[in-house]
């Protein structure tokens, strides 16, 4: 997108479900094994019931927002604020959403709230700012 086509209140999602494969397969790129997220023994005896997916997982979802829907090409990912509200589990079914909330023409960045959602409850929130390189 040109950064003259994004408007305030522009709005972009997509779906997503996170499986136990890619949850281990984030363990080994990360290299964050904490048991919580894949020791199935640990997870069900811990307060969740169940192993979690790992919050940075959720929050890099965001990514996707930024470099394939909005600005999407010649765009820089300058900072990224993340708070986790509740637990995701293996084979949620979630919906990664980015709002445009504000453009800065002098430097020309734009600002998204970032959300990540289930069952209608934000599990992850926070706010985006990228610049736009062209």
């Amino acid at each position: 997108m040109n950064y003259d086509d994004i408007k305030v209140g522009d709005a972009f999602s997509f779906e997503k479900e996170i499986s136990k494969e890619e949850v281990l397969r984030f363990a080994e790129l990360s290299g964050d094994f904490n048991k919580l997220h894949i020791d199935e023994a640990f997870g069900k005896q811990s307060k969740f019931g169940k192993n979690i997916v790992h919050g940075m997982l959720c929050g890099s979802l965001f990514s996707r927002i930024v470099g394939m829907h909005c600005p999407g090409e010649n765009s820089l990912y300058m900072t990224q604020s993340l708070n986790f509200k509740a637990p995701v589990f293996y084979g949620d079914k979630l919906t990664v959403c980015g709002t445009v909330l504000g453009k800065n023409d002098s430097i020309r960045m734009i600002t998204l709230k970032t959300e990540v959602i289930r069952d209608s409850k934000v599990v992850v929130s926070g706010e985006a700012k990228v610049k736009i390189l062209e």
